[in-house]
């Protein structure tokens, strides 16, 4: 009788693990899910800022059409090229940008400061909203690689969660403090 009751025990035991383990892989893909809508609202941000500044009429003509097209791309492109966009995105802001004098006129003129101010802010956030999404996407596949997750299907249906990639590097003109 006394052997039953081990074996209900152990089972009960290893029930609880599995459930811990199947709620820590549903938090950590919330995490992923909520970090994701974060790095979109924040590429969108940078490209409407981008777009702002380029239909302003305070660049001159050639750098507003390289903005403006390679924001326009980042924002209508489809999720597969997504994130080549974004990369000539920060393309075009790295080559629009190259010299500090070019800032340093932009805020010269009435209302530059503003479009400057703002566009720093969305090229800054960028990168830190991009490694806060590629960790938690760490996080949740290394619990997915463990043998116990795989057995038991613990993730279910959910898709395997993949980093994202792309260029965001920063203009160092447009990062640097004023």
């Amino acid at each position: 009788m006394s052997i039953w009751i081990w074996v209900a025990f152990a089972v009960v035991l290893v029930g609880l693990y599995l459930s811990w383990t199947a709620g820590r892989l549903d938090r950590l893909h919330a995490r992923i899910d909520a970090a994701r809508a974060g790095l979109d609202a924040q590429l969108l941000r940078r490209a409407s800022a981008t777009l702002e500044l380029s239909t302003s009429t305070l660049l001159d003509p050639a750098a507003s059409v390289v903005l403006y097209q390679a924001a326009h791309g980042a924002r209508t492109a489809s999720e597969e090229r997504r994130e080549l966009a974004e990369s000539e995105l920060s393309q075009a802001l790295r080559a629009v940008f190259a010299e500090p004098e070019q800032v340093k006129e932009l805020r010269a003129l009435v209302g530059g400061e503003e479009y400057v101010v703002e566009l720093s802010s969305a090229v800054r956030r960028v990168p830190m909203a991009r490694t806060f999404h590629n960790d938690s996407v760490r996080a949740a596949r290394a619990v997915r690689r463990h043998r116990i997750v795989r057995i038991f299907r613990l993730a279910g249906y959910a898709p395997f969660p993949q980093t994202v990639e792309i260029d965001d590097e920063a203009p160092p003109v447009l990062v640097a403090p004023a």
